[in-house]
């Protein structure tokens, strides 16, 4: 292997994770020979950019974004992109025009199987990734290439309140410090002044929430009654958004508890289970109280704000989901798994496809080994062990995925090959 391996190759780095992630990547991709440059749109984006020789503002419209990269990307002589999510508008127009102009698109998300993991695929992530058009018999070709444990998760590894302290921290800057970039547009819907508080207010109140899920997670596992668990999402997160028949989560509680009410014995129970990042600007709450006393279950359906999902799946029926990453804990568990929107593990062999009446009443069962394949499958490949936000899984994320952003192929095409690079330990992180 050469010793300059990035020598030719230049990286223009656009949106990232909250934190220094991006900027700590592009530092180990200049050591690798590569020349990197970053695209900030925000004060937030520029707060976490330590290297100003190659920051690069952009101060226009959304509407002038796609003639600036295009122009960029000549003026620079740009191979590759790099970004996180592949959804937000800025994105979807980069990803557009790189693919007509023949660049390399590197794709970060949060991992698919979380939180020990993080994605990285090319191209597309979530509803536009490879694995959407894989099907688990040809997964299993590819890993005749290989013959390595699948790696288990450590004892203990989190970085939630590190994430919800930078995500504060950014969207202060933006809020604070944003003068120059006086035409920048949120990707979401709420203003930054909104998105700022709330982050505060979930960081401040994180001890509070603890104590109530506490107490709500012990009247379930105590109450001595089967029960279904519902996995909520953000909102506003892009594979909800994006890849879901639903406009807003109401409606899918509505759906998920008239099923319920139809066709689970009447001595079960719902329990719904808040995403841990879930801030309090969907009043989740109050319509699962709502819509659950206008089926007449409401003594039946519970929730519970956030927290680890491993003691709510241990005596878990079935669990029902949009699409959301944590159903993979579900397929681990061999737990029945009903699901609504496109995701890159809703393959026929393990997700049902009964009607939710049914599926609460008599759920099949899914085939376990078949789940096992698929899930080995990605951690050979787009999952790679580490995180965005602590010291810790940083490093851990960078020792792996560098390599693989500099190999020729993406990590199907090279486990397909047989040069996939070879994959870490998981080791436990205090």
């Amino acid at each position: 292997m050469p010793a300059d391996i990035g020598e030719n190759r230049v990286f223009l780095f656009l949106q990232g994770p909250h934190g220094p992630f991006f900027h700590r990547l592009a530092k180990m991709l200049r050591f690798a020979g590569a020349e990197v440059w970053r695209v900030g749109f925000n004060a937030g984006d520029r707060a976490f950019w330590f290297h100003s020789k190659s920051y690069l503002p952009y101060r226009g419209t959304t509407d002038d974004w796609g003639d600036y990269f295009s122009d960029l990307v000549e003026e620079k002589g740009v191979t590759d992109i790099v970004l996180y999510g592949d959804i937000r508008q800025i994105h979807a127009e980069a990803i557009a025009r790189a693919r007509k102009m023949g660049l390399c698109i590197h794709v970060f998300e949060e991992g698919y199987i979380r939180p020990y993991w993080v994605t990285y695929e090319r191209g597309g992530s979530n509803g536009h990734s490879r694995l959407m058009a894989m099907s688990v018999r040809g997964m299993r070709k590819m890993l005749e290439q290989s013959d390595l444990d699948t790696a288990l998760p450590p004892a203990k590894w989190g970085d939630t309140r590190q994430h919800v302290f930078y995500g504060a921290l950014y969207h202060w800057f933006v809020m604070f410090r944003n003068g120059a970039y006086r035409n920048f547009q949120p990707h979401r819907a709420l203003g930054v002044a909104t998105e700022f508080r709330l982050y505060l207010k979930r960081l401040l109140m994180m001890p509070f929430h603890a104590i109530e899920r506490g107490l709500a997670s012990w009247r379930i596992r105590h109450g001595g009654f089967p029960y279904h668990l519902a996995l909520l999402q953000l909102e506003h997160d892009a594979s909800f958004q994006a890849h879901s028949p639903f406009n807003t989560m109401s409606d899918f509680l509505d759906v998920v508890i008239k099923g319920f009410a139809e066709g689970a014995p009447r001595h079960h129970h719902l329990v719904f289970k808040a995403h841990p990042l879930e801030d309090g600007r969907v009043p989740v709450r109050r319509d699962i109280r709502r819509l659950a006393k206008e089926a007449g279950v409401a003594n039946r359906v519970h929730f519970v704000r956030g927290g680890k999902l491993a003691q709510l799946l241990a005596d878990a029926r079935t669990a029902v989901t949009v699409n959301s990453t944590a159903a993979q804990q579900v397929l681990f568990r061999g737990i029945p798994l009903k699901t609504f929107g496109s995701a890159v593990y809703a393959k026929p062999e393990f997700v049902s496809t009964q009607p939710l009446p049914e599926f609460f009443a008599t759920p099949a069962r899914p085939d376990r080994k078949a789940y096992q394949d698929y899930r080995r499958f990605l951690l050979e490949t787009s999952q790679v062990a580490g995180g965005f936000y602590s010291a810790r899984a940083r490093r851990q994320l960078l020792r792996q995925v560098v390599d693989m952003m500099l190999a020729p192929e993406d990590p199907y095409d090279a486990l397909k090959s047989g040069t996939a690079t070879p994959r870490q330990q998981l080791r436990v992180v205090h």
